[in-house]
């Protein structure tokens, strides 16, 4: 092949051997790469000679090598030049400027007022917190109410689905059949609202429960006023304690705590954070520590500060363990070597969301404990909340509290009214 003439596109691409290209004069010679050879054709390619005869397209120069320190280095016209803005404004206020250019647009909150955004959320009432634990037994006896009466005649087939719904939501027989003839009464083969049936209902259980509703009242001519709480595990005993502590201190009295649930080290911790919540003394002992002994410590340690109030923590134990039922008569025949009355009280914590099963549990504590009253918990997690009528029924010990959720403020006193109505659904009267 001639200097002259083009190769061909294999030619090109295999070369042939032993014959080397010159390289060609570089257009820039103080840029070209010695070591790599440069193209054989210039200018564009020439179709007219076939496919196979496409010419190369030339590269472009590369840039100069630069060396980094000369990549890094200012020009002399810069360094040392005044580096302030041109406006004579604080290079450090233009910095914090360009940081909050970079901050993301907050989205405004949809439906909040422009003068109310940013403030605290009001902290609900009692009824708005009972009314809204009690939901989930209002909503189930409701839908079964409303379904029962609506465009329908009160019959006897009528009735005795709701002795059903009633009794599901753990009202007891006895209890279900009393409302249901209140409901029937004088209006048989008659239609009757389903506000007629929350009615009569609410005014049912608040009759059932008004003798029980009984506060817990602390007598001062017994210092220290002795309350030992009882009850299953995981009723919430201890969170009752500190709970009731800040009542009693709310009330003026004086208070102590007393970690008698020596068998669980958390139990002990969780009394002595309520303590230091609370301000209040607490007195425990380690692990495995004799649960009688600590009472008894415990009473002397109250009676010579002077105390108003001793609560005394126990162990959780079920109520059909007779060893553990009988280390809870030990605790009781340890405090009465002190004091022959105490304890004063002795409140049985039950949980809402055991239904039937709370009516053994009172029963069986009562054996080894004097209970005088009741705390019942968990409501907001059942629906089954008719379980403390079944219990007024069968047994009238008082009920002091009732707990609706995990907050201080979701424990208090226990009125008949308010409960039946929130149970029924109704707004408060």
């Amino acid at each position: 092949m001639s200097r002259d003439e083009k190769p061909g596109w294999l030619g090109r691409l295999f070369g042939r051997k032993g014959e080397t290209a010159e390289p060609e004069a570089a257009e820039h010679p103080e840029t070209a790469d010695p070591a790599s050879p440069a193209s054989e054709s210039e200018g564009q390619p020439d179709f007219a000679t076939g496919a196979e005869e496409v010419a190369a397209v030339p590269m472009p120069p590369s840039e100069p090598a630069q060396d980094d320190a000369e990549k890094n280095q200012i020009p002399d016209e810069v360094e040392g030049a005044d580096l302030q803005p041109a406006d004579g404004s604080d290079v450090a206020a233009e910095e914090e400027n360009a940081k909050l250019d970079l901050q993301p647009i907050p989205v405004p909150a949809l439906d909040v007022e422009p003068e109310t955004a940013g403030e605290p959320e009001q902290k609900r009432g009692w009824w708005s917190r009972l009314t809204f634990g009690m939901k989930r037994t209002s909503s189930a006896l409701s839908e079964r109410v409303t379904g029962l009466f609506t465009k329908r005649k009160l019959d006897a087939d009528t009735l005795e689905e709701l002795e059903d719904a009633l009794i599901q939501a753990d009202f007891g027989v006895e209890t279900a059949m009393r409302i249901s003839e209140a409901v029937g009464k004088g209006r048989y083969e008659k239609g009757i609202s389903p506000d007629e049936v929350r009615a009569i209902l609410a005014s049912e259980v608040e009759t059932a429960l008004t003798p029980v509703a009984k506060p817990l009242v602390v007598d001062a001519a017994k210092k220290p006023y002795v309350i030992l709480m009882v009850g299953v595990n995981g009723a919430g005993k201890t969170t009752t304690i500190g709970k009731l502590s800040l009542k009693l201190k709310a009330e003026g009295h004086s208070v102590m705590l007393a970690a008698g649930d020596t068998f669980r080290a958390a139990a002990i911790e969780q009394l002595r954070v309520w303590g230091e919540r609370t301000g209040t003394p607490v007195i425990s002992r380690e692990q495995g520590a004799d649960a009688a002994g600590l009472a008894f410590d415990a009473l002397k340690e109250a009676k010579a500060n002077g105390t108003d109030v001793l609560l005394i923590d126990t162990a959780g134990r079920l109520q059909n363990k007779a060893g553990l039922m009988a280390e809870l008569e030990k605790i009781v025949r340890v405090i009465r070597k002190h004091d022959p009355e105490a304890p004063h009280a002795a409140l049985l914590v039950l949980d809402a969301t055991v239904g039937q099963n709370a009516l053994s549990q009172v029963e069986l504590f009562s054996q080894a404990a004097p209970i005088s009253g009741l705390v019942m918990t968990k409501l907001d997690g059942t629906a089954r909340g008719g379980i403390l009528v079944a219990l007024a029924a069968k047994f009238g010990l008082p009920v002091h509290f009732i707990g609706v959720g995990e907050g201080v403020e979701d424990l208090e006193p226990f009125a008949a009214r308010d409960f039946a109505r929130a149970i029924a659904g109704l707004e408060k009267d």
